[in-house]
């Protein structure tokens, strides 16, 4: 144990000093849990990717004043949060699309969605980011809280009840450290926290008092992708609704439309299917859900990638679908079109 603190301590003062391997060697064990803390304060993978980078610039910058007070973990998130407080009050947010897919008039949405930056997070980077260890105060699974539905109600909480709710009840971060990240006060804090678990608990998450999902790459899990699978794949209406929720929702940001109920849900997929289009659907998986690289079929026989659907389950059902567009296909390594089968 002497010999690890040893090695740390010399890689700090050989990073100080000005070592750019040694602050590399320090700093990216921490890397991926911090993009994920940024995604989720942010809902925009892009987004936290840039917070991240701004989090690494301003730690290497600012290094010769960490003091070892706190932990450089506790360090990097104090960063990683007030840069992504800063991203939030800048108020940078892309705009809404209009509707934007050719040749399909979509049916008369229930609600349009006031959260149109959200975005996918590919479940290949949350290996080694979500398994961390979490302060006792922590109140949500990992892998709940990095839900689509979870991420979502993030995003309607003023910035600074988001930081405190993410940092204390998603990582268990004790108040004391928390008052100290944001420059705050431990009864702030506690104030802030209870105005952000009410402004949460008023949110309305699809499927939030439903059965639970199915473990992931289960049998169960597997069941179901198959028979959604099957159903969009042969343009199979009856069999795709006999999978959804009396309250099924299905967004698609950054298109503000939303739909809610197996019928509306039907009729904006029957706008989809009409005249013929068919689709390939290749699996992946975000946010800890199924999802899939969406391919319609063309009469040259390829199929070209028009976006990623992330499926939410409850039971053996389908609580949510949720759209986006083909450009965050190669984020899933997903290719922009197939070939000819």
């Amino acid at each position: 144990m002497a010999g690890v603190e040893s090695a740390r301590t010399d890689l700090m003062s050989r990073a100080q000093a000005g070592d750019g391997e040694a602050f590399r060697a320090l700093t990216e064990p921490h890397r991926r849990e911090l993009q994920v803390h940024c995604y989720r304060m942010l809902g925009s993978f892009q987004d936290a990717e840039d917070a991240l980078q701004d989090t690494m610039l301003a730690a290497w910058r600012g290094l010769e004043r960490f003091d070892g007070r706190a932990s450089l973990r506790t360090w990097l998130y104090r960063i990683a949060t007030n840069q992504c407080l800063d991203a939030l009050r800048s108020a940078r947010r892309r705009p809404a699309q209009q509707w934007d897919i050719p040749g399909i008039e979509p049916p008369e949405p229930t609600g349009l969605g006031e959260i149109h930056w959200l975005e996918p997070y590919p479940d290949a980077l949350l290996d080694g980011a979500i398994s961390v260890p979490l302060g006792p105060e922590a109140r949500y699974e990992q892998t709940e809280s990095i839900s689509l539905a979870f991420v979502t109600a993030l995003q309607i909480l003023p910035p600074r009840q988001l930081a405190v709710l993410v940092l204390r009840d998603v990582l268990g971060f004790p108040a004391s450290e928390v008052a100290d990240m944001l420059g705050s006060t431990v009864e702030s804090v506690n104030s802030a926290l209870k105005r952000a678990r009410a402004g949460v608990e008023r949110r309305q998450l699809p499927g939030a008092d439903l059965e639970p999902p199915p473990v992931a790459d289960s049998r169960s899990e597997d069941e179901i992708v198959e028979r959604f699978v099957s159903a969009w794949e042969s343009a199979d209406l009856d069999a795709l609704v006999a999978l959804l929720t009396d309250d099924v929702f299905m967004s698609m940001p950054p298109m503000p439309f939303e739909y809610e109920g197996p019928e509306a849900v039907a009729r904006f997929c029957a706008s989809i299917f009409g005249s013929g289009r068919r689709f390939d659907l290749v699996p992946t998986r975000a946010n800890g859900q199924p999802a899939f690289g969406t391919y319609l079929r063309s009469p040259d026989g390829i199929s070209h990638g028009v976006g990623l659907f992330v499926l939410a389950l409850t039971g053996d059902r389908i609580c949510a679908m949720t759209r986006f567009e083909n450009s965050v296909l190669p984020w899933f390594g997903l290719p922009r079109s197939l070939p000819s089968r």
